[in-house]
């Protein structure tokens, strides 16, 4: 069964399906709100019942990479965030709320939501959260949730290749309480390599965004620091600390700089 499973997910992964999509331009927002389905649509992968847990977030990302790239083309939402909040939100697909109200992204009913609903615990009992008749509705939810509150404006004038920058913005925009969001996005983006979808997407006008960098990343010791506090606050150990600054002992004074890397990487 797992080479067959291997062989599947290697065959589908080779180019996207053949979903027609509408012409409009990344950011326009010219697309009608709609939520008929998709033409040419692919028939769903089930999940085999021994799947791993990475096979199963693979086949929710060949389920839905090209309706996230089509919310991409319509609204602008990068298709490796939009991917990265589906399987992180209802994982990949297998989450209680996923399954009983086709719920992908955690969204919650707020005033304004007249359709079905189903109440889930949550960061309290018995949330009322939005339920949908098909998992496709889910995503064009999550595109009209995002580009109508003016608390996700400014998430749009960031480069849509730069996932970093989203998925960060969407945690201070207040899309999710847990302060690791944006870590735990950034880590299936990369894990997973959902940027290349992004690249479809853009094709030409794809610009790799470059970390920024550093120089001569240091340290200024206050009150209170010890050698062990700051290692420990930039994941460092103490003997790579006293090493990287040739100290013979572990004191240290105010006012003191200390850097962070070694002479090499700076």
């Amino acid at each position: 069964m797992r080479l067959i499973m291997g062989g599947l997910l290697a065959i589908l992964f080779i180019g996207c399906a053949s979903t027609t999509r509408t012409s409009n331009r990344p950011g326009t927002g010219g697309a009608k709100d709609r939520t008929e389905k998709r033409t040419n649509e692919r028939p769903k992968i089930p999940i085999p019942p021994n799947a791993t847990n990475r096979e199963v977030v693979e086949i929710y990302i060949l389920n839905y990479r090209d309706i996230a790239m089509e919310e991409m083309e319509v609204y602008g939402i990068p298709a490796s965030i939009t991917l990265a909040q589906g399987i992180l939100e209802s994982g990949a697909g297998r989450g209680e709320l996923a399954k009983k109200s086709n719920n992908h992204f955690g969204i919650k009913c707020h005033t304004a939501w007249n359709g079905k609903r189903v109440y889930h615990d949550d960061d309290e009992a018995g949330e009322c959260f939005r339920s949908y008749d098909d998992p496709d509705d889910s995503f064009r939810d999550h595109s009209l949730f995002l580009t109508r509150r003016s608390r996700y404006a400014f998430l749009f004038d960031l480069k849509q290749s730069d996932y970093k920058a989203w998925a960060k913005g969407l945690k201070r925009a207040g899309y999710a309480t847990d302060p690791r969001y944006p870590k735990k996005l950034i880590a299936i983006i990369e894990r997973f390599d959902l940027k290349r979808y992004d690249r479809m997407v853009l094709k030409d006008e794809y610009v790799e965004v470059e970390p920024p960098r550093v120089e001569d990343p240091t340290y200024t010791v206050i009150r209170g620091d010890t050698l062990y506090s700051i290692a420990r606050r930039f994941n460092l150990s103490v003997d790579s600390l006293m090493t990287i600054n040739q100290l013979e002992s572990n004191n240290i004074s105010i006012g003191q700089t200390l850097y962070l890397q070694p002479k090499e990487k700076r």
